[in-house]
């Protein structure tokens, strides 16, 4: 195994992986295990953990695991796969995630990752394809689609940014009716990765909420249940140093469940960075 005082180096020095207060307790060749406390910050309404809080560790674990079984020298990295499915809610409680490395390839790992409460009740579990770039060049990036341009937040749009993982993460809504979301988040310290780039998890993060304020944005506001039942993304590059824009659309919809497509791309230039599927349930009878 490369030596671990990279990896550990990476969780200190990357701003968002101490915002969220994420500490890497336990590393080896195969395996890693990551303690988060309880912080109001990381939390919706009620003090349960964000889903994009158990989507970033299972990025933090897949990324850990791989960057020691490649070694320091095969970067940069990317979580080109990543499924999550969330088991249940962790309230005001903190969280641990085992990370455990189920293959090794030459450029590729691919890693399991569960997140449990400390009395182990199950929150999320993950598979994760990480892929270390070796100093490969990078290709032409694809431009997102976009959207037509509409700028109609809602009535749920201005509250958004006022749920405390929201706020942290300076997400604003700028659009979110006719089951279409549009999503800004600012490139910040709490928001990046020790690279200088903007931090994996902080962008699964946004792709989550993105998908989910699209279910959202399709029923309106109203006395419904609601949570997030499962999540894949595809980051297609390291993520840059820049604002990202997400893109939502609900693509099919039944009694309860909402299929959003998603996309993320850079500000300034539109180029893809991440994609994926958010699997929204709103429970409105």
């Amino acid at each position: 195994m490369a030596s671990a005082d990279p990896v550990h180096g990476w969780f200190a020095r990357s701003g968002y992986a101490v915002a969220l207060g994420a500490e890497l307790i336990h590393l080896s060749e195969d395996s890693a295990r990551i303690l988060l406390p309880y912080k109001e910050e990381n939390s919706n309404p009620g003090k349960a953990l964000h889903g994009g809080c158990a989507a970033s560790m299972a990025s933090l674990g897949g990324q850990a695991v791989a960057r020691a079984a490649l070694g320091p020298d095969s970067g940069p990295w990317h979580t080109s796969g990543l499924q999550v499915n969330y088991l249940s809610a962790a309230i005001g409680e903190a969280v641990v995630t085992e990370a455990r490395l189920l293959r090794k390839g030459k450029q590729m790992c691919f890693v399991d990752v569960s997140v449990a409460t400390q009395a182990g009740k199950p929150i999320a579990h993950a598979t994760t394809m990480v892929r270390g770039r070796f100093g490969a060049p990078e290709p032409e990036w694809v431009k997102s689609r976009g959207d037509d341009g509409a700028a109609d937040p809602g009535s749920m749009g201005p509250h958004i940014g006022r749920i405390p993982f929201m706020a942290a993460r300076g997400i604003r809504v700028e659009h979110m009716t006719g089951g279409h979301s549009r999503l800004v988040m600012p490139f910040q310290e709490a928001n990046a990765d020790e690279s200088g780039g903007m931090h994996e998890g902080a962008v699964l993060a946004l792709l989550d909420t993105t998908g989910a304020m699209a279910g959202w944005a399709e029923t309106g506001p109203g006395p419904f249940k609601a949570s997030t039942p499962a999540m894949q993304g595809q980051i297609l590059r390291p993520p840059p140093g820049e604002d990202l824009i997400g893109y939502a659309r609900v693509v099919q919809r039944d009694r309860d469940i909402f299929y959003s497509a998603v996309e993320l791309a850079g500000c300034s230039d539109g180029r893809l960075v991440a994609r994926g599927t958010v699997i929204y349930r709103i429970v409105t009878s």
